[in-house]
């Protein structure tokens, strides 16, 4: 049986990756701290859970691994820029060193999710060979991490980059701060979509599942068309303009409710928008994406009207690193002798 270890395995994407991996078959090494919580993952036989720090890391966490998933990290532009050290830390720092230590290790490959984000603001259609123009910490993280593995590669060690576009849809650990899932939620919730001028501008978009599809896919691919490759990771189908994409979201959400969802404009125009070319993965690995912008609203519907899902500090990243930051300083303040009322 073959091992993946899966770094922030815990996260947004990884509570859905870990479970499809065990599926496909696989044992799996589940590494987070799991801000978020363990009760994202289910037992199972196949699943060995570690709640451990990337940044602390040792060769034993590698022994009889086959294959890394490098998910980790700190993982929006607000929370980079307010964590930037940590950021720095986790993003680039631990994932090289973890890319490292997988090779010394006799890992046969490693995979690196990253995100269509460096690229910036481009003016033409953005493909692998572009040059980068990462604008956040968070994006500039992830170029060095991606500058510092790629070398790596070799006949016996096959590193692949992916490049993700905006991730959407249901997890287990639900994420309401990326936008068409908090589109979803504020049209479900309030009857209306608030939505930011002119909204012409373009946004590359993915199913949570369609990319781990790509991160098992990366797992059976042929070495000699992923080893030392870069992969944007999304299509043209998901590719937006903002104004459209509220447009869908609401109308979508309207059809479930039985209600007229409006769209409401705010704030100055955004002009901020990139497109980015998928050609790449589609024509060397034959994948396509399979989900849209509809499937992802249905599915969150479905989960907030069967109450199994809402929207709290936990579904809102920087809102629970800032609340964990604030009780850990109020306990430290607080706790003595290795407790609270109770003490050793």
């Amino acid at each position: 049986m073959q091992t993946v270890l899966v770094t922030g395995a815990g996260g947004y994407i990884g509570s859905v990756l870990v479970p499809k991996l065990i599926e496909h078959g696989y044992q799996v090494r589940a590494i987070d701290r799991y801000f978020f919580g363990e009760d994202k993952l289910v037992p199972h036989k196949k699943l060995e859970v570690i709640k451990e720090d990337s940044r602390r890391l040792t060769p034993e966490h590698f022994q009889d691994v086959d294959y890394v998933i490098d998910l980790v990290a700190i993982s929006n532009d607000p929370s980079g820029e307010l964590f930037s050290e940590p950021t720095w830390q986790i993003n680039y720092y631990s994932r090289a060193k973890t890319a490292q230590m997988a090779k010394q290790a006799g890992v046969k490959r490693y995979i690196l999710p990253s995100s269509c984000s460096i690229y910036g603001f481009q003016d033409d259609v953005a493909d692998e060979t572009t040059s980068t123009n990462p604008l956040t910490v968070y994006a500039r993280a992830n170029e060095k991490a991606e500058n510092d593995t790629l070398p790596l590669a070799d006949e016996n060690f096959v590193v692949t980059v992916m490049r993700q576009a905006t991730v959407f849809g249901y997890s287990p650990r639900m994420r309401f701060d990326l936008a068409i899932n908090g589109m979803t939620y504020g049209a479900y919730t309030n009857k209306t979509l608030p939505l930011m001028r002119d909204g012409s501008q373009y946004r590359p978009m993915l199913h949570v599942q369609d990319t781990t599809d790509v991160m098992a896919l990366l797992l059976q691919a042929e070495p000699n068309k992923i080893n030392g490759e870069i992969f944007n990771v999304g299509s043209a189908e998901n590719t937006y303009q903002l104004g459209d994409l509220g447009k869908r979201v609401a109308k979508t959400v309207g059809e479930l409710l039985g209600e007229t969802i409006d769209i409401e404009w705010y704030g100055e125009p955004d002009h901020r928008s990139y497109q980015v070319s998928f050609e790449k993965i589609e024509t060397t690995l034959g994948w396509k994406a399979s989900r849209t912008a509809e499937t992802g609203t249905r599915e969150i519907v479905e989960k907030l009207k069967a109450g199994e899902l809402d929207k709290t500090d936990q579904t809102l990243t920087l809102n629970w690193y800032q609340e964990l930051t604030k009780w850990h300083r109020i306990i430290k303040d607080i706790e003595r002798h290795g407790g609270i009322l109770d003490i050793e």
